[in-house]
């Protein structure tokens, strides 16, 4: 009987494993997980004026295009010139810019409605 006891109780016990710890905390997680970077402050504000832009943009289509498009360019433009992780919005706000400007002053025309 006593033997039959030693055999399970050899079962029982579990492996020494390098991976297996009784504290991991200390050992560091196993997990796979891309690293959090943080954003310049200027990034942030790249995506403001690129958003900015695109907004500007699409109002001055209605509304003196003169007036608002060229301000939004520059804008977009900024906001492309600062870059970071916001520049293909900044890069769309300046064709949505181009696009807006053209089509502003066509309506502005077709509906003789004040340019500036």
């Amino acid at each position: 009987m006593a033997a039959h006891l030693q055999a399970s109780e050899a079962r029982a016990t579990r492996q020494a494993h390098s991976r297996l710890r009784a504290n991991a905390t200390c050992a560091g997680a196993h997990v796979s997980s891309a690293p959090y970077e943080r954003g310049r402050p200027a990034e942030t504000v790249a995506g403001l004026l690129a958003s900015a832009a695109i907004f500007v943009s699409l109002i001055g289509i209605a509304y003196r295009p003169l007036r608002l498009i060229p301000f939004a360019l520059v804008l977009a433009l900024i906001a492309l010139a600062i870059g970071g992780r916001h520049e293909r919005l900044a890069a769309w706000a300046v064709y949505i810019g181009a696009a807006s400007f053209a089509a502003g002053l066509a309506a502005a025309v077709i509906t003789s409605n004040p340019l500036w």
